[in-house]
C-alpha cells in the first residue's frame, strides 16, 4: 500500500479507536439513569441510558476486525480498558476533594451521580473483557469459516453472543454489589439483551456500507486486511 493510503488508513483507525473509547467511557458514567421505551406496542424496554452508546463499541470492533485484523481490534479493546480505569481514577480523586460552599454541585450531589461509578466501571470492565474478546474471537472464527464472505453471519453471530454475555455479566455483578436489586435482574436482562439484539440486527447494513467504503478506498480484496505495521 502506498504511503498516502497507509496514512489515511492509520487516521481512520485512530478515529474509530477514539469513538470506541468515548462510547465505552461515557456508558460507564451515565449508567444510573434508567428509562422506558415502548417499541411499537410490542414490548416496553426498561434499560439504562448507559446501554445506548455501548452497542457502538461492538460495531466498531467488528469493523476494525474486518479491515485491520484481530490484532488491531484487540489493541483497541486493551486501550479501552486503560481509558476506563483512568476515568475511574479521575472520578475517585474528584469525589475525595471537598466542594466549596458556593459550588453549584456539592459533595452530596456529586457522590450521588458519580459515587457508584467505581462499582459500575469494575463490573463493566469484567463484563467488557469477557464480551469484547469473545466478540473478536467469534468474528474471526466465522471469517475463517466463510473465507471472508457472508459478512452478516460473523457480524451477527459474534455480536449477539457477546452482547448476551456482557448483559448477563454486568447485571450479575451489579446485583451482587447491591447497586441493583435482584428482583430487577430478570427484567433488566431481558430488556437489555433484546435491545442489544435489535441494535445488532439493525447495524448490519451500516457495517456493510462502512466495509464497502473501506475496501474501495484502500483497494482491498475480499478478506484482505490493512497492515499498519511500519
Amino acid at each position: 500500500m502506498e504511503h498516502k493510503k497507509k496514512k489515511q488508513a492509520y487516521i481512520l483507525y485512530l478515529i474509530l479507536a477514539a469513538l470506541f473509547i468515548t462510547s465505552l467511557v461515557v456508558s460507564n458514567l451515565i449508567f444510573q439513569k434508567f428509562f422506558s421505551w415502548n417499541f411499537f406496542g410490542i414490548y416496553t424496554f426498561e434499560i439504562s441510558v448507559g446501554i445506548l452508546p455501548y452497542p457502538i463499541t461492538f460495531l466498531i470492533t467488528d469493523l476494525i476486525s474486518e479491515i485491520y485484523g484481530k490484532k488491531k481490534a484487540n489493541l483497541v479493546v486493551t486501550a479501552g480498558i486503560f481509558a476506563s480505569f483512568f476515568s475511574l481514577f479521575i472520578i475517585y480523586v474528584s469525589d475525595m476533594v471537598p466542594a466549596t460552599s458556593w459550588s453549584p454541585v456539592d459533595d452530596g450531589l456529586f457522590s450521588k451521580v458519580f459515587g457508584l461509578s467505581v462499582i459500575a466501571v469494575f463490573s463493566s470492565m469484567i463484563a467488557y473483557l469477557l464480551a469484547q474478546f469473545l466478540d473478536i474471537r467469534i468474528y474471526h472464527f466465522w471469517k475463517g469459516i466463510t473465507k471472508g464472505k457472508h459478512l452478516w453471519i460473523r457480524n451477527n453471530f459474534s455480536t449477539i453472543t457477546s452482547q448476551f454475555v456482557d448483559t448477563f455479566s454486568v447485571l450479575f455483578l451489579m446485583c451482587s454489589f447491591e447497586v441493583i436489586e435482584w428482583s430487577l435482574f430478570s427484567k433488566l436482562l431481558l430488556s437489555g439483551f433484546l435491545f442489544k439484539l435489535l441494535v445488532a440486527l439493525s447495524d448490519t447494513p451500516f457495517l456493510y456500507v462502512a466495509v464497502h467504503f473501506a475496501r474501495r478506498k484502500f483497494n482491498l480484496k475480499m478478506a484482505e486486511e490493512i497492515n499498519l505495521e511500519i
